[in-house]
């Protein structure tokens, strides 16, 4: 039995869903279970989602500008995220595809969609201004002083931290597992110091600044641009249009029909095979109860977990950013905003304050370095993996054969890239090229998602939230490359 769904890919083979409790080994899902065994995808978008935007754009635009005006751009920007990546994960809960694989399932077929989605995603964080940034971080740990622009040390000690990351994933038996649980101590580290600073050094009077320039609509301020504001939104949350790309994390984890279709292991795993076309489910009374009872986990993960976080993760930072600049009575730049909070606190706390902050700041960049390099090869691998019988006869149906050559490969282009530009310039680009995926992906999303078992499709009002998602980022990135040949749409 079969199930026919889009062009140019196999039809899904029919089988039951699999329990909560099939997956993840326990009697029963109660709380306990529900945070030691369920929640974890959320927390590798939430690492990379705690970063760029986060640590990078969002203070820079707070700090040059204010809340208000900015604000509301942040809060609209996660929460159409948080609707889009559900609807991708909806998708790989159905049929245990990644994203980037069923898009080759979209008309024309997968020779435009997959080498296509593959390359948007390596060109838009290529630049690697994540490591560059976490990079300039571990340069003032060690110096005790913000590195001089153009310094090459900090982009050596970039390379060092990819090449962490290569032997995070190497020792790991699953890798999502490994990505998981590092996330889990640093993202739960990274909240409670942020919290904790800001609980001691932020008077009240701007924490109610803050949040109500949140959810304040107003016109953005005067003298920021289109472009900044394009970048703040792309890169709030996670990565606006191209979100998808961390959304295969749920196949490995197994939700859903994720757990038929095979995971990546690490190099101390055991040898598993990823099945090249997707799985899904008969529409039948027992699948029906199975697949809301794994939507409730998909929701209590993302909203409950990513979207909380993603909020906290970027009001938290700006809060910091704009008592920084009341007591420097400076504003920072696009070259000292990596380390422009902890230089402000340590002057006014002393060295120990400005180390407590750099050593957030590294927590924060590294755990967005984590995920995005990662991601990166991952999407690689899937998409070569799905659509070559060549190479999987090569790798003998093992992916790591492939996955971490070829990671290797990509660290290397990293460690040449991060050479051409400054940090949050490279980060800005990457957060307006995520904004473009949006002109393109909520619309394979309707057609992917319209066509899935009838119990997994989604209400007529969530394509409404995706075509608000096209409208939004699309945009930004629309005016990003006016600006970019010439002058911006928009001006304020």
């Amino acid at each position: 039995m079969s199930h026919p769904l889009g062009v140019s890919r196999p039809d899904l083979t029919v089988t039951d869903l699999p329990s909560p409790e099939e997956v993840f080994k326990v009697s029963r899902i109660g709380p306990k279970e529900l945070f030691k065994y369920a929640v974890g995808p959320s927390l590798i978008a939430l690492g990379i989602s705690i970063g760029s935007g986060e640590w990078l754009l969002g203070p820079l635009s707070v700090g040059q500008y204010g809340f208000v005006g900015v604000g509301w751009v942040i809060l609209v920007s996660a929460l159409l995220q948080t609707f889009y990546n559900v609807e991708c994960s909806r998708y790989v809960l159905a049929t245990g595809e990644t994203p980037v694989v069923g898009w080759g399932r979209v008309p024309p077929g997968w020779k435009l969609w997959i080498p296509l989605s593959v390359l948007v995603v390596i060109f838009a964080f290529i630049a690697g201004g994540w490591a560059a940034s976490a990079g300039q971080g571990v340069y003032a740990l060690f110096h005790g002083e913000p590195p001089p622009v153009g310094a090459e040390e900090p982009r050596l000690w970039a390379i060092a931290l990819l090449v962490l990351v290569f032997l995070i994933t190497a020792s790991a038996r699953r890798i999502s597992r490994a990505l998981e649980l590092a996330n889990w101590v640093m993202v739960g580290a990274i909240l409670i110091a942020l919290l904790g600073i800001c609980l001691f050094v932020v008077p009240l009077s701007q924490w109610w600044e803050g949040i109500r320039g949140f959810v304040t609509p107003a016109a953005p301020p005067s003298g920021i641009t289109a472009t900044q504001l394009g970048g703040l939104a792309g890169f709030t949350a996670l990565a606006s249009g191209l979100n998808w790309y961390v959304m295969g994390h749920y196949r490995d984890k197994g939700y859903g029909m994720g757990f038929r279709a095979g995971y990546i292991s690490g190099l101390r795993g055991e040898r598993t095979e990823i099945l090249a076309s997707g799985v899904t489910f008969p529409d039948d009374e027992r699948n029906r109860s199975m697949w809301r009872r794994w939507y409730r986990l998909l929701m209590v993960d993302m909203w409950g977990v990513f979207f909380v976080g993603a909020i906290l993760g970027m009001l938290l930072p700006t809060l910091l950013m704009s008592q920084a600049v009341a007591m420097s009575g400076e504003r920072p730049t696009r070259a000292n905003v990596p380390t422009f909070v902890a230089a402000a606190l340590g002057d006014e706390y002393g060295q120990v304050m400005f180390y407590v902050a750099l050593v957030l700041g590294v927590l924060v960049l590294f755990s967005t370095q984590l995920g995005i390099f990662e991601a990166m090869v991952r999407v690689t691998t899937d998409a070569a993996h799905a659509t070559s019988p060549r190479l999987r006869a090569l790798v003998e149906g093992d992916p790591r054969r492939f996955y971490y050559p070829f990671m290797i490969v990509l660290l290397i282009v990293i460690s040449i890239v991060i050479h051409f530009s400054l940090p949050v310039g490279l980060v800005e680009w990457s957060a307006n090229m995520s904004n473009l995926g949006a002109l393109v992906y909520p619309f394979l999303l309707i057609y992917l998602n319209s066509k899935l078992p009838r119990p997994a499709r989604p209400r007529p009002w969530h394509y409404v939230i995706l075509i608000l998602n096209f409208l939004f980022f699309g945009f930004f990135f629309v005016n990003f490359i006016a600006d970019f040949v010439g002058d911006p749409l928009v001006t304020f």
